[in-house]
């Protein structure tokens, strides 16, 4: 996709006289009607993107970004109350679901000791880490994969493995298999590792992440036959209950007449990891869908829209899972489709792609392409990707699609996941082109196309981001 070309300014007398409004009867934004070249628009993407302000959506990042937002924390239902009263003052129909989970507690000791040059290191914990003390000769074993351990003995030593090629857990596991009393893997690209080992085990021992430089520095000292002994030490991890809540935004179709009785949902998660401020993961989807929803209010469709935001996403996708299996059937089979919206503003992040979990495109890569086709020349990529809410909605057969720009960031789940790092140009890409795919559905008298919904698709994981 091109990457955010200069739009010919949308020619009304209206613009030019500086009085604008949008046919939905809302104010345009100037950055908007600025932007967009009206030859491929359709009266429809028009609408969309004189509507959307992109300052309103930089304005939500900023208030929701003020501090990390952790799944059943007070900060996150500060958040849920923000959400809330934005989707009521919009006009929506909004309902709170609560729901518990069992949170991972970071550890309150942490430490790790080199004896041999007399340096004390600042490593993080891999979430879900083991608790305990370890004291012993350090061992560089590469990938940690079965094969680079198979012939090691472990035993009373550290474990040293470089991020890549497997998860987190299986390196963990597959050095304290071989008798490692600790783990320490350090990152294979610039920035700290903020990784997780995807849920409780017993079997995990402790373990502890390095950036880049630290851990390549420690490898070569091993490499070249230097002994290091390390001490590592962590305490205080756990799990606990907590709350956490979901909110739903519904909107009827507003012609009772024309009713499809169908639904179209746009999705985004409030929560953020611990240490986080989340202005990129993911205030920013929540802040788009908060902006489409407000676009759509005063609307006119012949389709239910349902603007969500989840919690507990970074857990392990708790929250849009409680969501799905709180739906009926019915609702499962009147859903046309689900949009996702999961880091969507980062300056340093790539190109916007869609991800579907099965690779394939479906309903909502295809409504999005062609919008995105129609607004700027070339259509979105699709590819497969499956760590975000999306996942539960296909996984009852609902055609589903994450929006993301991708690689991502080198600072996403980190306490630099700010909002100087926010570009306004790709939140309003991408809030035109969901925008523009979401009423290309709901809009009344359009044509619908016959479109076979995938088969559920079962025993999707539902780990969390940064797993490998």
């Amino acid at each position: 996709m091109k990457r955010y070309p200069f739009r010919k300014p949308l020619l009304s007398v209206a613009l030019v006289a500086g009085l604008a409004t949008s046919t939905f009867g809302i104010p345009s934004s100037s950055f908007a009607a600025s932007q967009v070249e009206t030859s491929a628009l359709t009266k429809e993407d028009q609408k969309i993107v004189q509507s959307v302000n992109v300052n309103n959506i930089y304005s939500h990042i900023s208030r929701l970004s003020s501090q990390p937002r952790v799944a059943g924390t007070p900060a996150e239902y500060n958040a849920v109350q923000y959400i809330q009263q934005k989707f009521s003052s919009y006009g929506y129909n909004v309902q709170i679901q609560p729901f518990t989970f069992e949170a991972y507690v970071p550890p309150t000791t942490l430490s790790l000791d080199i004896k041999d040059d007399n340096t004390k290191y600042t490593p993080q914990a891999l979430t879900y880490t083991g608790n305990g003390q370890a004291t012993g000769e350090l061992q560089y074993v590469g990938l940690g994969t079965e094969d680079d351990v198979k012939d090691l003995d472990l035993t009373g030593k550290i474990a040293l493995i470089e991020r890549g090629n497997i998860s987190f857990a299986e390196k963990v596991l597959n050095a304290a298999k071989k008798g490692a009393e600790a783990v320490i893997i350090y990152n294979n690209e610039d920035g700290e590792l903020n990784g997780t080992l995807g849920g409780a085990n017993d079997a995990y021992v402790p373990a502890l992440s390095l950036p880049k430089d630290v851990g390549e520095k420690l490898a070569k000292k091993l490499q070249d036959g230097e002994t290091l002994n390390a001490e590592v030490a962590v305490e205080g991890s756990k799990l606990e209950t907590r709350t956490s809540h979901n909110v739903i935004a519904t909107k009827k179709a507003s012609n009772q007449k024309k009713d499809t009785g169908e639904i179209v949902f746009v999705g985004a998660h409030h929560d953020s990891v611990e240490g986080a401020p989340g202005a990129n993961d993911d205030a920013s989807g929540v802040a788009v869908t908060l902006e489409l929803a407000r676009v759509m209010a005063k609307a006119k469709t012949d389709t239910e829209l349902r603007f969500v935001t989840f919690g507990a996403e970074e857990n392990g996708l708790i929250g849009s899972t409680k969501y799905v299996d709180s739906l009926g059937q019915n609702d499962i089979f009147r859903t046309r489709a689900m949009f996702q919206l999961d880091m969507v503003g980062s300056k340093d992040a790539g190109n916007l792609v869609m991800n579907t979990v099965s690779g394939q495109p479906n309903t909502v890569t295809d409504i999005a392409g062609d919008a995105s086709e129609r607004l700027n020349g070339e259509r979105t990529p699709y590819g497969q990707g499956d760590r975000s809410d999306h996942v539960p909605f296909a996984e009852v057969g609902i055609p589903s699609a994450l929006f993301i720009h991708e690689p991502t960031e080198p600072w996403y789940h980190t306490p630099d996941d700010t909002i100087d790092k926010i570009s306004k140009e790709k939140l309003q890409d991408v809030a035109e082109i969901v925008g523009a795919g979401v009423y290309d559905i709901a809009k009344i008298d359009r044509v619908t196309p016959n479109v076979k919904k995938p088969k559920p698709m079962k025993n999707v994981s539902k780990e969390v981001q940064d797993v490998k």
